[in-house]
């Protein structure tokens, strides 16, 4: 055979090789770039080492695409997919959170005659409502005088409140995204409140009214501004406690004329939280309670030999997902993420729960025989400087997510391009629309896709794209949104290396 035609069949060989075995990037030279994100790039000035993105087939012999596929990039929300998909895959698609109400004391002609136990699962939706619900299943068991003290269970994650001594993530501690949760996410330690502009200021209440919370917001300004921007204006608040027990918050800032605003806002500490909300909603079904609430710090700060007088059960996380993937709910993922160290708190008492669900992430990618090195774990959101992954890494993750029995669940939690979500506004004009599901990621610094894109032929791809950098990044969503719509409409080549067959998949 012609020494030419032995040289093309050995790449061809090599080529398919690398195909069926799911093409490890690191066994080719970078891929180049398509034009229409060189051009995305060349017009911000964004330098190639600042990308890094991969595209992997799905049940097709199509080429693997890489560009430093292998370095570990800082993947903002993106990181999301890693915790959503090791999570339906070790706690199921049916695991649920749950809030319960114990006591070991007897009940006796109305009164529960010691502590009730306010036993935090890991229900994210546990707002005032579903709290009220819970109330009045404790009326119907009997009770309407607490004699005892609240006790605060939050022991299913350790520590119970990771919150405490942790620097903020920025300077808007307020705002729901910076929340650290823990176990008992009573609407989600936030302070639902009203904020409404008058003729002579602005007004706060919290809705429902709740006792002991007193608001000053003579310091605010009424401006000419957007409602949809009040935000904008906002200023740290002030929030004092006094002797009798009052938590005076002082409002700082500015407020858009005409607006009226329903927001949540961590204003107050949460113990704090619960022990008002729950005395008023207690109050208000008729209910008196002689104590106070006062924190379990461990598990063994909570008695043994209690019983269920009320328990509420949480949607499964496979409905949960939509929310948390579609529109990046950081504490909705911590508190999945924890969940993954769960299982393992009793025989490893001595770790934290964090360091377990760090091990658990890291023992299902060794169960799918995928190289951890260069992941960094924090909290499992993405809301994090210090989390890292390659795109290679995540992509293979996506690859056997969606091989995988709970496929379908991802898929239906990931943003859909041009339609819901974090996507809702992009690509709107590419054949990507209505057909991609890519999870973002966003920090100051920071912009991803994660997820499946179908090319110009309907052929399915694991697509993973990063732009690390410390300036550019935020105006960066046109380089990934070029490449998403570069696959949809164009797809990829295979290397011209195959040179055989019309598309490079054989003669």
């Amino acid at each position: 055979m012609h020494r030419h035609n032995v040289r093309m069949l050995l790449r061809f060989t090599a080529a398919l090789l690398l195909t069926a075995l799911g093409a490890t990037p690191s066994a080719r030279a970078q891929d180049g770039l398509p034009p229409a994100v060189l051009h995305a790039m060349q017009t911000l000035g964004l330098p190639a080492d600042a990308l890094a993105a991969v595209a992997l087939p799905l049940g097709h012999r199509g080429a693997v695409w890489q560009h430093q596929a292998r370095l570990p990039f800082q993947p903002g929300s993106s990181m999301k997919v890693v915790t959503s998909i090791v999570a339906l895959d070790r706690l199921g698609p049916n695991h649920r959170g749950f809030t319960a109400m114990r006591s070991a004391a007897a009940i006796s002609a109305g009164t529960l005659q010691g502590d009730l136990v306010l036993q935090g699962g890991g229900d994210v939706e546990l707002g005032p409502s579903q709290l009220w619900s819970l109330l009045v299943d404790l009326r119907q068991a009997g009770v309407q005088h607490i004699a005892g003290d609240l006790l605060v269970d939050r022991t299913r994650y350790q520590p119970a409140r990771l919150d405490i001594g942790l620097p903020p993530f920025d300077n808007a501690a307020e705002f729901a995204y910076n929340v650290i949760p823990d176990a008992l996410m009573l609407n989600e330690g936030l302070l639902p409140l009203e904020l409404r502009a008058t003729d002579s200021g602005v007004t706060a209440v919290t809705v429902p009214p709740i006792q002991g919370i007193v608001f000053d917001s003579s310091r605010m300004a009424l401006v000419d501004a957007r409602c949809a921007d009040w935000d904008d204006h906002w200023q740290p608040a002030i929030t004092t406690r006094s002797a009798d027990g009052q938590t005076l918050i002082t409002l700082n800032g500015a407020f858009p004329r005409g607006c009226t605003q329903r927001t949540r806002l961590q204003l107050v500490d949460r113990a704090d939280l619960t022990d008002k909300l729950f005395r008023s909603l207690w109050q208000g079904l008729g209910g008196t309670w002689a104590g106070r609430a006062r924190e379990a710090g461990t598990v063994a700060d909570v008695p043994a030999n209690t019983r269920a007088l009320a328990r509420r059960q949480g949607r499964p996380w496979a409905e949960l997902m939509r929310h948390l993937n579609k529109f990046s709910d950081n504490a909705w993922t911590r508190v999945l993420y924890l969940e993954l160290g769960v299982p393992q708190m009793a025989s490893q008492p001595h770790k934290t729960t964090r360091e377990l669900a760090d091990a658990a992430v890291r023992q299902w990618l060794a169960q799918q025989g995928l190289d951890d090195t260069g992941l960094v774990l924090d909290n499992g959101s993405g809301l994090s400087r210090t989390e890292r992954i390659s795109p290679l890494l995540l992509a293979q993750m996506l690859k056997a997510a969606h091989a995988g029995k709970n496929a379908p669940e991802l898929l239906m939690s990931l943003p859909t391009v041009a339609v819901d979500g974090t996507m809702r506004n992009r690509l709107k004009d590419s054949p990507a629309a209505g057909w991609a599901r890519l999870k973002t990621g966003t920090l100051r610094n920071v912009v991803a896709l994660a997820g499946y894109v179908k090319d110009k032929d309907g052929r399915p791809w694991v697509l993973v794209a990063m732009v690390n950098h410390d300036t550019l990044a935020s105006r960066s969503r046109p380089v990934l949104d070029a490449l998403v719509d570069h696959i949809a409409r164009h797809g990829l080549q295979a290397p011209a290396v195959m040179g055989v067959g019309p598309q490079g998949d054989g003669p």
